[in-house]
């Protein structure tokens, strides 16, 4: 895999010689690199497959699928650049990527200006939310991963929690969304407290959720290595509470950061792609998930994750659009705006011009760490 920070790139070089044929120009910004490369790395690869995978099987409508696509570390400068060089250089007729908020932010201001389709791959809920007529996405919100927790809590009987949350866009996004919606869950916040993306010590504000009387349950909206402080110090500690993790670490590389004897019996919601060897026959994803995780498997020789299933269902669902839109960038945009029943890794999407996620809270599995692994509560 070939990633490209600073020149543009024929999908010759990207694709391995295939780009002679290629007429469909595809963008792609991700953070393969940096502080975000646990998203952006298997993101990247899962793009390239299954660009590969569709050339292999002849393209869309006989025409292949010519990718360009950019590294941009985890910096939002960077993706902005980037999207304005696939645009005005590349020309690409749409866009994939956006690994975290803040890239995506920038790939979107860019997107909607040059009117070209953009499906990100980062969980905040503004990105979607008001609609912005070029952009769509495929991960969860985070309001829904606050929805999906706090009713989990409900059902446990917990009512009052402790929050510790990571003040990245992520974070305080997810955090401002969990403060709104837990009234609808009779859930008080008891202790509010943040770390910043580099603390590598959250002992302090959890011995204040510990100290608060009354707290039943603490709740971590975060991403990358913080989460994995936060749960390690928790068991350091010895606080005997249950922790709830968001989707933002919906993957084994969190315990592995964490250890597996700390991570024991952290609740997060998550994608049917981790549980995907466990899920009932009848379950409509099943099919997607398994054949995604072989192949993803059998060419990188890693794990698959939530995040490169991000970018498996962007990528198919860009493609299938692409049969209908073809060249043109607004009939592509008209084309994912109609998809409806698509079933992905990440759920089964069903957009509109009031909706352009398409999904619901049925699309998030409620996962429980259990010696190292992931198993399904719901």
């Amino acid at each position: 895999m070939k990633l490209f920070m600073t020149t543009a790139v024929s999908a010759l070089t990207v694709l391995g010689g295939t780009a002679a044929m290629a007429d469909i120009k595809l963008g792609a910004s991700v953070s393969a690199s940096g502080p975000a490369a646990f998203l952006g790395d298997p993101e990247a690869k899962t793009i390239e497959m299954m660009v590969d995978q569709i050339n292999e099987e002849g393209g869309i409508n006989g025409e292949k699928i010519d990718l360009v696509l950019y590294d941009d570390g985890g910096d939002p400068n960077k993706a902005r650049t980037f999207a304005t060089r696939l645009v005005e250089d590349d020309e690409v007729v749409a866009i994939i990527g956006g690994s975290t908020t803040g890239t995506t932010m920038s790939i979107l201001s860019v997107a909607e200006d040059a009117e070209v389709p953009f499906i990100s791959l980062a969980g905040a809920i503004q990105i979607i939310d008001p609609v912005h007529k070029w952009v769509f996405k495929t991960p969860h919100t985070d309001r829904m991963a606050c929805e999906k927790i706090f009713s989990d809590m409900q059902k446990k009987g917990i009512t009052k929690i402790g929050m510790i949350s990571g003040t990245d866009g992520f974070g305080a996004s997810m955090q401002a969304q969990c403060k709104d919606v837990a009234p609808k869950y009779a859930i008080e916040i008891l202790s509010d407290e943040t770390y910043g993306p580099q603390d590598a010590d959250m002992t302090p504000q959890l011995t204040k959720i510990r100290n608060t009387q009354g707290v039943q349950a603490i709740l971590n909206p975060g991403f990358g290595q913080g989460p994995a402080i936060v749960t390690r110090n928790k068991a350091q500690l010895g606080i005997d509470l249950p922790l709830y993790e968001s989707h933002g670490v919906a993957s084994d590389g969190f315990i592995e950061l964490a250890g597996a004897a700390a991570a024991e019996g952290v609740r997060l919601p998550g994608t049917a792609l981790l549980v995907a060897s466990i899920l009932p026959e009848s379950d409509p994803q099943k099919p997607v998930v398994t054949a995604y995780k072989a192949a993803y498997e059998a060419k990188y020789g890693e794990t698959v994750s939530t995040f490169g299933g991000y970018a498996h269902d962007a990528v198919d669902l860009m493609s299938h659009a692409m049969k209908t839109g073809g060249n043109d960038p607004a009939a592509i945009r008209d084309a994912l705006e109609a998809t409806q029943g698509y079933v992905g890794t990440t759920g089964i999407y069903s957009f509109s011009p009031e909706d352009h996620l398409g999904l619901d809270l049925s699309a998030f599995k409620m996962l429980e760490i259990h010696d190292g692994g992931w198993t399904l509560i719901d």
